[in-house]
């Protein structure tokens, strides 16, 4: 079986340019609730009219409702998904357990697909899926061929595989980062993207997380030997010309695989970054990109005048092409689009390789030596409107049906007697504890660590019943087995109280009389998403880290822990990187560390967030869990007693900040 074909669509011309190219199916975005905000997506009459234009062709259509959403817009997103259900949509692409706990109760009759911001890594989280009533799930960019084949074999639901376009440093749904410089969150399609900018290490510089362009076109006949129901081309802020070649390349790779050395010449006008097979291919260190921008390097500026610059190209040149010149950084980009050029001092329409060209124009200033890219090529035109309209849309629910739903979900209750959680890294902070100033302490080790803790200590025995165990963010197909025994033994030892960072887990857990908790990777962020959860049998539970104080208190939700002091983990990556643990970064003014823990990368700010000071006021309000997380912290009981001191003082840590609890979260 040929996997579908599937290509992005950020607008009309995108559109008609994938269908042109070959695409099987198309995937887009509303103007709300997707996780390329920055696109041009579609208004709801578009929507119509392009879904009358598939159907006549026979193209299926993705709507990707892929962002976490605010107990604010619960409202909104209701009148979303009644306004989709009236259409003819093949599937809802999404994220948040909100959504999902929407759409199974009230639009059935929508079909699902798990978005990759889910993070969805193995065969485990496929079929939790498919236990949940999705149809597809888009797995994990990170994952290596003997991963997906194993993945391919043991999974009982469709899956979407990602092969060609930009990659995140971080997995999907788990990079912080953007967030953290402003509020703008990856998890709701506003990333300013973080990973492409350069830092400052204590011996230099440089793009230490910028990763080259997914290309798996080699990989086709390989690909093609597993259950893989979809390939899917990234790119919904990219041009329609872009999504012309890769689509051309891609469908000719897919119908005759002897013919892909033809496809690929089409790429090498893809006006992309360098390429790399990622985990895919043998050496992941070659994945990172030495310039973040898209688009071919064509050449230096040599010569500067006040009509223009000269450089020597080293691929043709046409009128209308765009270029990129760049600063030696690479920070600083200026655009143009080329509407007139001279050779030899003689006006021409266009330039070969090799020639001295002049690019006349007045808008932008450049400086000799600056690399000059060129990101877009005038190709063929496509349209950029439909020639028909669909049927009229009802853009808002009743309002009678949207006020039962919603007095439906959440409770009003307030938490119990106040507890306070304590996270620790390792059994090395143990010795610096003092137990009887916190509740439960969370226990998120490494793989070593649990083999070298001593679990039959007077200590241990005595304390178990307020130990949890968390599990991993990341457990790679290979070690499923292993983190089910390792929950076994720790079971046979007394523990009864787990966290979990992927719904999924609970599937490595199968004892009764267990109390689960959820970590703050799994996104509860509304009360919807909150009252799936306890519909799933768990009873604690932990909110983003991201959240803001404002979209706590318009929740009904009380009984959640709210994270007090941590150092968030603004990347958190499988790949590696070229930077010593011991090195500090900075970017402008904020310093970070990064650290290398099982395999995984994860990058920290220098100092904590900290919101001591808001204690009082979430007492107030009806909340009463807090934790306070000392996983980046080296161990030391004059640390733990300063900030319990402060803690139970409602003082704010010196030189901490508080993320987007007062600013908010956008």
């Amino acid at each position: 079986m040929i996997p579908e074909l599937l290509l992005p669509a950020g607008n009309p011309e995108a559109f008609f340019a994938a269908i042109e190219g070959g695409a099987d199916a198309i995937y887009l975005g509303l103007r709300k609730f997707n996780a390329r905000g920055n696109a041009g997506n579609f208004a709801p009459n578009q929507l119509q009219a392009l879904l009358k234009e598939s159907q006549a062709r026979k193209i299926n259509v993705y709507l990707t409702l892929n962002t976490i959403i605010k107990n604010s817009e619960l409202n909104e997103l209701l009148d979303t998904l009644y306004l989709i259900s009236q259409t003819t949509v093949t599937a809802v692409i999404i994220q948040d357990l909100g959504v999902l706990y929407l759409l199974r109760k009230y639009f059935p009759e929508l079909k699902i697909f798990a978005s990759t911001q889910m993070g969805i890594h193995n065969s485990l989280g496929c079929n939790y899926l498919h236990s949940l009533n999705f149809s597809r799930v888009i797995l994990s960019r990170e994952l290596t061929f003997p991963e997906l084949s194993k993945i391919s074999d043991r999974s009982r639901i469709e899956l979407e595989l990602f092969t060609h376009g930009a990659l995140c440093y971080s997995f999907s749904g788990m990079c912080l980062f953007s967030s953290y410089l402003g509020g703008m969150s990856a998890n709701r399609g506003a990333c300013r993207q973080p990973c492409r900018r350069v830092y400052q290490i204590d011996h230099g510089s440089g793009f230490f997380f910028s990763l080259k362009d997914l290309e798996l076109i080699d990989h086709i006949p390989r690909i093609l030997k597993l259950q893989i129901t979809s390939l899917k081309i990234e790119g919904r802020m990219r041009s329609a010309e872009y999504v012309y070649q890769v689509a051309r390349a891609y469908r000719i790779a897919l119908d005759d695989p002897n013919r892909i050395p033809e496809a690929k010449e089409l790429l090498k006008i893809d006006m992309g970054r360098e390429k790399t097979t990622y985990f895919m291919g043998e050496n992941v260190n070659r994945a990172m990109a030495t310039i973040p921008f898209t688009g071919i390097d064509i050449g230096k500026v040599e010569e500067i005048d006040d009509k223009g610059f000269l450089f020597r190209t080293s691929h043709p040149l046409k009128f209308n092409d765009r270029l990129r010149v760049l600063n030696p950084s690479g920070q600083k980009a200026r655009a143009i689009k080329i509407k007139e050029m001279q050779v030899n001092q003689i006006n021409v329409r266009s330039a070969v390789s090799n020639d001295l060209v002049k690019i006349i124009t007045d808008k932008i200033k450049v400086d000799q030596g600056n690399k000059v890219i060129l990101s877009g090529i005038a190709s063929k035109g496509f349209s950029t409107r439909f020639s028909q309209s669909g049927k009229h849309l009802k853009l808002t629910m009743p309002i009678h049906r949207k006020e039962n739903i919603l007095n439906k979900i959440g409770s009003i209750k307030t938490g119990d007697t106040s507890r306070t959680y304590v996270r620790i890294p390792s059994s090395n902070w143990i010795r610096k504890l003092y137990l009887d100033r916190f509740d439960y302490l969370i226990l998120n080790f490494t793989r070593k660590n649990w083999i070298e803790f001593d679990h039959r200590n007077d200590f241990f025995k005595r304390n178990r019943y307020r130990f949890i165990i968390e599990l991993p963010k990341f457990i790679d197909e290979n070690m499923l087995e292993y983190y089910r025994d390792f929950c076994i033994h720790w079971h046979q030892t007394g523990i009864t109280n787990f966290m979990i960072n992927h719904l999924y887990q609970l599937n490595l857990l199968p004892f009764r009389n267990l109390k689960i908790a959820t970590s703050e990777n799994i996104y509860l962020l509304n009360d919807a998403a909150i009252q799936f959860v306890k519909e799933q049998k768990i009873s604690l539970y932990t909110y983003p880290l991201e959240n803001d104080f404002d979209n706590l208190i318009k929740g009904k939700d009380r009984k959640g822990i709210v994270p007090l002091y941590f150092y968030p983990e603004l990347f958190y990556s499988r790949m590696p990187v070229k930077i010593d643990d011991t090195e500090k970064l900075k970017d402008i003014s904020v310093s970070y560390r990064k650290y290398t823990r099982d395999g995984i990368t994860r990058v920290v700010p220098e100092n904590p967030v900290c919101l001591f000071q808001y204690r009082k006021k979430l007492l107030e309000n009806g909340f009463s869990r807090f934790l306070i997380d000392f996983s980046y912290l080296r161990p030391s009981q004059r640390s733990f007693n300063r900030i319990f001191d402060n803690y139970e003082r409602n003082l704010q840590e010196k030189n901490s900040r508080i993320f987007n609890f007062k600013s908010g979260l956008k």
